[in-house]
């Protein structure tokens, strides 16, 4: 049933699903300290500091803590604590143990993407009042611009050796540490008060500095990883500024004891999930989205196509009654050039298409899509490995306090929340944190969506769209794009659509929905298409056959070039041209 205004109530059947006991730390240095001797001798880290290198490099637990117990020390000595440290580089060992160490130090750590410009960077660090830089060599000249701007210290070199890199670093504390452990295990860390200071992407809008203290996101973790059925091998491909990628793939992964694989890149995957072979991954869709085309290639290049999505049909009606007489083939024949062990990913951050969710699992990989947002640390809600709710985010979680705002006949509205995961507020910014809060404090979401209770007392969330993303249209009508842009995003020969609201210079009577693709040139040329948009017009024509009048698309746009993104993959749909004449 759906239920207006607030949904109260937790669900006792909850416990019953937990795959594991619920632990929550009382800060990051219980819990690297924890997993030390938990997990010793156990490899936490592979990676490899040149992408050809023969051998990938190992870090044991025991090792990754002890780094972690030096660098934190030598952190102490020199007075950080408490202060605010940027930290700027690729996904790396170097820069886990800065988030580890920071953190540990009981200082603030401010993560930012590596690729923005020195001006974008240097306005950010001085609105997150910065004292100290850590980046990697590779953008050295970028970090001295900022710390000369700023009128601080050089920046520390997260990569390299000798006294101004991390590791000459570590290698001073680990002398430290070993005359006088106190300064490290004696250090008092709060954990209410802010420790992380993510400036988030703005993908409709400036971004804001989100506050969050080290409660917000280890409660946030300690509800979610009990229920998710995680392998021990994984591949971390997501940059590690984003909220998604640090506190699921870094603290999530090893606070259970994964034996993670770091990627040297997009480019090297396919190959590093052949040597790696992970049982599952978290990713964004843009990953599910590349692996499905290419499994749909590789299905119509076998020449069996036919009798592949035959067997995928009877596979899926015997697995319901526990068979699954074809799981192995399609290990052997589809999944074998992503290691052949992948049973599992984890997709957040966008939508995804179910239709791609269904394909995965009928080969075998169950996709758990779910929902969060930077302010809450960042999940609020998720699909679980033995109860998977198709087009849902799936059950909130059970520290959420969840209700939707004036639903509408169908039960839609604004998604606000309450709980332990939920930011400390924007950063010296008051009219920001006035206009997020409800006056009972609830935060606004910014998403609409819809909650369904299942008949356990389950509350099973839905995502309709962005609020910014909203069109309403000129005789009253709310479009949402994102349930267009899923109708038409698993067309053979699309990356990306994007649907918005046209704008005419003649007036907004004139404005109309516009679908716009970034197609798959490759895909479309081996298919032996000629004409992009002719093609796609064929499937936007079906579409609109069967829509109501005010959803139809009027107009659709082939694009040349490939959308404007952020490092996690999202559009920016803020630097699109959105005029039609």
């Amino acid at each position: 049933m759906v239920l207006n205004g607030v949904f109260a109530g937790k669900e006792t059947i909850m416990k019953d699903r937990a795959l594991r006991e619920k632990r929550e730390y009382l800060n990051i240095r219980e819990m690297v300290e924890d997993i030390g001797s938990r997990y010793e001798g156990r490899p936490a880290y592979r990676y490899r500091k040149n992408p050809h290198d023969k051998e990938a490099i190992v870090v044991n637990y025991e090792k990754l803590r002890d780094d972690v117990r030096a660098i934190t020390t030598e952190l102490l000595s020199r007075g950080f604590k408490g202060k605010h440290i940027a930290v700027i580089g690729k996904h790396s060992y170097y820069w886990i143990l800065s988030y580890y160490s920071v953190l540990a130090a009981d200082a603030v750590l401010i993560p930012l993407d590596k690729d923005w410009g020195a001006d974008e960077l240097i306005e950010t660090v001085k609105t997150g009042d910065v004292d100290f830089v850590i980046c990697d060599t590779e953008i050295r000249e970028k970090g001295e611009k900022i710390t000369e701007a700023l009128g601080i210290d050089a920046p520390l070199m997260l990569d390299g050796e000798g006294e101004g890199s991390l590791f000459g670093w570590r290698d001073a504390g680990a002398v430290k540490f070993e005359k006088d452990s106190s300064l490290y295990f004696e250090n008092e860390i709060d954990d209410k008060k802010m420790s992380l200071l993510v400036f988030t992407s703005g993908t409709t809008g400036k971004g804001k500095g989100v506050m969050l203290s080290q409660r917000n996101f280890m409660s946030d973790l300690a509800d979610v990883i009990p229920f998710i059925d995680f392998s021990v091998r994984c591949m971390n491909v997501l940059p590690p500024h984003h909220t998604y990628g640090s506190s699921v793939s870094i603290f999530g992964q090893n606070s259970i004891g994964c034996d993670v694989y770091i990627s040297s890149g997009v480019k090297y995957i396919l190959k590093e999930l052949q040597e790696h072979k992970p049982g599952h991954l978290v990713a964004v869709p843009l990953y599910v989205e590349t692996f499905y085309r290419r499994i749909l290639k590789g299905i119509k290049d076998s020449g069996k196509e036919k009798l592949l999505f035959t067997l995928m049909k009877i596979n899926d009606a015997l697995r319901k009654i526990g068979l699954n007489p074809f799981g192995g083939f399609f290990r052997k024949k589809i999944l074998s050039s992503f290691g052949g062990e992948l049973n599992m990913i984890i997709s957040g951050g966008a939508p995804l298409n179910q239709e791609m969710a269904d394909l995965f699992d009928s080969i075998g990989v169950k996709v758990l899509n779910g929902y969060g947002i930077t302010e809450c640390a960042p999940i609020l809600a998720v699909n679980h490995n033995h109860f998977i709710v198709p087009k849902s985010v799936g059950p909130v979680l059970p520290i959420v306090d969840a209700r939707i705002d004036e639903p509408n006949e169908g039960g839609e509205g604004e998604i606000q929340v309450k709980g332990p995961n939920v930011m400390l507020g924007y950063y010296k910014d008051d009219e920001a944190n006035r206009a997020a809060f409800t006056e009972d404090g609830y935060f606004r979401t910014g998403d609409y969506g819809k909650l369904v209770v299942d008949k356990h007392g389950t509350r099973i969330l839905y995502i309709t769209g962005r609020l910014k993303n909203l069109i309403i249209l000129s005789n009253g009508k709310n479009v949402y794009p994102e349930e267009i842009e899923d109708a038409l995003s698993a067309t053979p020969g699309v990356v990306d659509i994007v649907v918005y609201e046209g704008k005419s210079r003649r007036g907004d009577a004139y404005n109309t929905i516009v679908a716009e693709i970034y197609p798959d040139k490759n895909l479309l040329d081996d298919m032996g298409i000629k004409d992009f948009k002719e093609y796609f017009q064929g499937y936007v024509n079906e579409y609109n056959k069967t829509a109501v009048p005010y959803k139809k698309i009027g107009l659709l746009k082939v694009r040349e070039e490939e959308f404007p993104k952020n490092t996690l993959r999202k559009i920016l749909r803020r630097k699109m041209d959105m005029t039609i004449d």
